[in-house]
């Protein structure tokens, strides 16, 4: 089983980075993607990241991709997730060869980086799951939700106790222009844990 940390990560536009990525990209079909992932395998030592970070190179490569996506490129980037166990990242973001080719000159020995095709920014995202989330009590008497939060691939995952009832309703509520990023699925109720 593979170990899969999500990084919310805000990202900025900028910076031309000359090199770019290398690899063959193969399909993933979990995520909602336009194309197959492009592939970067590290070449650099692991000490040449400007970011001090005693962590794992793999972590390293993280930091330093967080970084740049919040200085440089929030206008692309959509989200990263961590593979622990095959000392890689994904990462989702609308296609940019400048934000491609900065990613892939940070990724250090022995991590591989996976650039995912999305058509959406995480700063859009936020916006939408900020407008639901503010709407939490408005559907009370149809279902009732019960999470919300973006999710790195690309859409705002939206928890409610009725999917069925639910999915309809908060798609035409949020319009045809963002009924595809919001995924409605069920949540348990939210318990509070005994201390003692």
């Amino acid at each position: 089983m593979r170990n899969r940390v999500s990084a919310g990560v805000a990202v900025v536009l900028a910076l031309g980075a000359v090199q770019a990525c290398g690899g063959e990209g193969v399909r993933v079909s979990t995520a909602p993607e336009i194309s197959g992932p492009t592939v970067c395998v590290g070449h650099q030592p692991v000490g040449s990241l400007p970011d001090r970070d005693d962590g794992t190179p793999l972590m390293r490569v993280v930091v330093h991709v967080d970084n740049l996506a919040q200085k440089r490129y929030a206008a692309v980037y959509t989200g990263l997730s961590v593979d622990e166990d095959d000392s890689a990242a994904d990462i989702w973001r609308i296609p940019s060869d400048a934000f491609d080719a900065a990613v892939c000159d940070a990724a250090v020995k022995g991590v591989t980086l996976r650039l995912h095709d999305t058509d959406i920014s995480r700063k859009t995202l936020n916006k939408l799951s900020d407008r639901i989330g503010d709407d939490m009590s408005r559907w009370d008497g149809s279902f009732r939700m019960r999470e919300v939060g973006v999710d790195e691939r690309g859409f705002v995952r939206v928890g409610v106790d009725d999917p069925d009832k639910a999915e309809p309703i908060m798609k035409k509520a949020y319009g045809a222009e963002n009924a595809r990023y919001i995924k409605v699925e069920y949540a348990d109720q939210a318990e509070l844990l005994d201390a003692g």
